[in-house]
């Protein structure tokens, strides 16, 4: 009897080790993230969710970019750009978040708005927004990352012209407040070498206006988060605009990341260090930046 029992034991460990073994060759448990994609910023604690391996074909500007966390539930697609990254809303027919890394090198440029500019985006599923939803709306084509942040490349400036990256925008907002923000934007990543970008539409709790036959949603506020990872310059600042009439100075519209985030329910800039995560996040000063 005592034998058997030895045996019983010895086979109950065996059986424990092999159960843990399967948990392992499937990852049960998890896996760790690896280290920063292409190792741009090294303020990055870990890398994106993204392989390094998908990035092989990548620009290295849109490598270096901390992309938000995806989003729960609603529809994303993410779709690369030369210049910068979209996640598109196929059910609204608008980006959910366009990110890039904007560098002094790229805030000049000589290359022209191309003509017959906006076109529809072929990547993502029909029915999609297209130039005759726009037409008698009432609303503008408001760029999400504008055409004056990629006057630096032929295939930048055509694809800041897709409809994924852009959303029905008040016209005041769109050459006011709007226009405010991208311009001093640039002024930024001259004054400090390069500053990392993330805006998109703001959608209430509501039923929302949708424009055109491909029913475009109109969003009701847009949303802008900015940081300087640069050392010594470290920091963030957040916008929040209405869709509405917008020729009010920018700085009536400052909020820090972390509202930002309240706001919209996303994550921006999830593998910043805890340390630089607080700086640039929780304070927000335009006088910090002019």
């Amino acid at each position: 009897m005592a034998t058997f029992a030895l045996m019983k034991k010895a086979w109950l460990f065996i059986s424990v080790l092999f159960l843990l073994a399967i948990l392992s060759a499937f990852n049960i448990f998890g896996t760790t993230h690896g280290s920063p994609i292409n190792g741009t910023v090294a303020l990055f604690t870990t890398s994106n969710s993204i392989s390094e391996d998908s990035f092989s074909h990548r620009s290295s500007l849109v490598r270096s970019i901390d992309l938000p966390l995806p989003l729960r539930g609603a529809s994303e697609q993410i779709l690369y750009r030369k210049a910068y990254v979209v996640s598109y809303n196929k059910d609204y027919r608008i980006p959910n978040w366009v990110a890039w890394h904007l560098t002094s090198e790229h805030v000049y440029g000589g290359i022209k708005r191309p003509g017959n500019a906006w076109h529809e985006d072929l990547d993502v599923p029909a029915p999609r927004a297209s130039i005759a939803d726009y037409k008698g709306s009432g609303w503008t084509r408001g760029h999400m990352c504008p055409a004056g942040d990629n006057k630096w490349d032929d295939d930048a400036m055509y694809e800041s012209f897709l409809f994924t990256n852009c959303c029905p925008q008040n016209a005041n907002l769109n050459s006011g407040t709007w226009n405010q923000i991208e311009i001093s934007c640039r002024r930024w990543a001259e004054m400090y070498g390069d500053i990392y970008i993330v805006c998109g539409p703001i959608l209430f709790r509501q039923e929302h206006e949708m424009i055109g036959e491909n029913k475009v949603v109109v969003p009701e506020a847009f949303f802008k988060v900015i940081v300087c990872l640069n050392k010594g310059h470290e920091k963030g600042i957040g916008f929040i605009c209405r869709n509405t009439d917008g020729n009010r100075k920018k700085d009536l519209y400052v909020n820090s990341v972390k509202q930002v985030e309240r706001i919209t329910g996303m994550t921006f800039f999830p593998h910043l260090s805890t340390t630089i995560a607080e700086k640039v996040k929780n304070e927000a000063d335009i006088n910090d930046w002019e």
